[in-house]
């Protein structure tokens, strides 16, 4: 790809993002007074989080039971209210051992 071509893509995907961020501040004007629309906007940025991250867990050591081990750590940590850096390496380590005892 010549650099003609990457920065007429680059400045597509800039106009594109730019896009996406402005048009919800230019379509409301005044606070958002629905608390079920408040609600909504609230939970969408986990939700969004959760779809991406969710497939990436389940795929990234290459055996299911290895990543199911991991994720069952992370769980049960993330319910006991754990901090992140303990539930990450805990998963990490956990994923580790499932992969080498299985």
């Amino acid at each position: 790809m010549n650099s003609s071509t990457y920065f007429q893509y680059l400045l597509v995907m800039a106009g594109v993002t730019y896009l996406i961020r402005v048009l919800p501040l230019a379509a409301v004007r005044g606070r958002i007074r629905s608390r079920f629309v408040q609600s909504f906007l609230h939970y969408v940025p986990y939700a969004v989080l959760g779809a991406m991250t969710f497939p990436a867990v389940l795929g990234s050591t290459g055996h299911l039971t290895g990543s199911l081990c991991g994720l069952a750590a992370a769980l049960v940590l993330g319910w006991m209210g754990k901090g992140l850096l303990t539930v990450a390496v805990a998963a990490c380590a956990c994923a580790f051992l499932g992969q080498l005892l299985l």
